[in-house]
């Protein structure tokens, strides 16, 4: 097993190198001047060559993501070209409210998709399997921007519950923060609940079909016992893997809904930078993203090995 998780923090650590190296190279081809865009198009060209020489522009590609990377491995991500500002700190506040945003989502969604995914296999081909289905699959069709105006719609315009808009205050308490952050945590549950509750039922129904559960039954353990001390536990494996590649999805995913909510997060973050060309802050966010997912997709992979045996010895 420690073989196992060595060589998976090893690959997490090359795709972490690749993705760095395609987030670097890909924002630094993007069309455009930055200088241009920085300073304005009545700039002088000798203002301009001066300022790209101010922020090293005018050395090789190659050597600019050799000290970028150097820069990045010692936790210095540079500074904001929009206000001057060091990143380490911009992104330090808005990346605590993205964790905290997802983690409100993962909160509601995952307990409740594997409550529905498990009570759908349990009543196999009734009514209630049929409308969970069709609910989840119906959800999962929308795009996560067209669930959040209909919920501003109904529960900020119409009912007027929740603010559509999620201004948060230095001196906020929790229960405004719950107030605040329940629409947009309420729109990623909405988008991601279907794959965690499909994957429940599947994996259940696929141990409730097996041999040993059939003789359980036949020797009369009662179903409550047979779901929790003997399918469920076989079936943790798959719905492990699926529940932390949502909560993976929720904190990369997060952008569309940040934006719609004006959510103060490193969504948000990241497309106010790409407007402004404040190329440092972006390659400093998606660098952020980047490492989340592969942590948490190695993190998918040790859970879901640890909880199912017969991995570990194909590992």
């Amino acid at each position: 097993m420690t073989k196992f998780i060595l060589r998976r923090l090893l690959l997490g650590a090359l795709t972490l190198w690749v993705v760095t190296t395609l987030i670097f190279f890909g924002v630094a081809l993007l069309p455009g001047d930055i200088a241009t865009e920085m300073m304005g198009q009545a700039a002088s060209p000798e203002v301009l060559t001066a300022f790209r020489q101010e922020l090293g522009l005018d050395q090789p590609l190659w050597y600019r993501y050799l000290n970028w990377l150097g820069a990045v491995l010692q936790g210095d991500f540079g500074t904001s070209l929009a206000n001057g500002r060091e990143i380490n700190a911009l992104i330090g506040g808005r990346l605590w409210n993205t964790f905290q945003l997802a983690g409100a989502a993962a909160i509601i969604a995952v307990p409740l998709a594997m409550g529905l995914g498990i009570a759908s296999a349990l009543t196999q081909g009734s009514l209630l399997d049929r409308a969970v289905n069709f609910i989840a699959l119906s959800l999962v069709s929308f795009p996560e921007f067209f669930i959040a105006y209909v919920l501003i719609l109904i529960f900020s315009v119409e009912l007027g519950w929740f603010p559509s808009l999620s201004q948060m205050p230095s001196d906020i308490t929790l229960l405004e923060l719950i107030k605040i952050i329940l629409l947009p945590a309420l729109t990623l549950t909405l988008a991601v609940q279907a794959h965690i509750m499909r994957m429940s039922r599947a994996a259940l129904l696929g141990v409730l079909n097996s041999a040993y559960i059939e003789m359980a039954v036949l020797k009369g353990v009662r179903p409550r016992r047979i779901v929790l001390h003997h399918a469920l536990p076989n079936a943790l494996a798959p719905i492990i893997n699926v529940v932390v590649l949502n909560m993976a999805w929720l904190i990369v995913g997060v952008v569309v809904v940040e934006v719609v909510f004006i959510y103060p997060g490193m969504g948000q973050l990241m497309v106010d930078s790409v407007q402004k060309r404040d190329l440092p802050v972006v390659q400093a966010c998606s660098l952020a993203f980047a490492a989340s997912y592969v942590v948490l997709n190695m993190t998918a992979d040790i859970l879901s090995t640890l909880a199912n045996p017969r991995l570990q010895h194909q590992g």
